[in-house]
């Protein structure tokens, strides 16, 4: 199964997410993406692509607002792939700001 890491900044998003949306959040990474991820073909539901103007950045969609950035990090592990989440939040998450 793949391995995770976090960047501060996405600690601080995660502190502000409520309690639904941290479970959803959960869900969602350990029910639908953390098992894509390792076989490196996403559902079309977490709606997964490239952030614009961020090469190797990518965003996915975990609730009907719910957005996640992250980028891939070395494997910790020979074939396990190990994902670096940025952000969390809402669509908000996209506007410049201070962090």
């Amino acid at each position: 199964m793949a391995t995770f890491a976090t960047t501060p900044r996405f600690k601080a998003d995660f502190k502000k997410l409520t309690r639904e949306q941290e479970a959803r959040f959960r869900r969602v990474v350990t029910g639908e993406f953390a098992p894509d991820v390792q076989k490196g073909e996403f559902r079309p539901g977490l709606r997964v692509k490239g952030v614009q103007g961020a090469p190797g950045v990518y965003e996915m969609t975990w609730g009907r607002d719910g957005r996640a950035t992250w980028e891939y990090g070395d494997e910790r592990f020979p074939g396990t792939p190990h994902v670096i989440w940025r952000r969390v939040g809402t669509h908000a998450i996209f506007n410049p700001g201070p962090p």
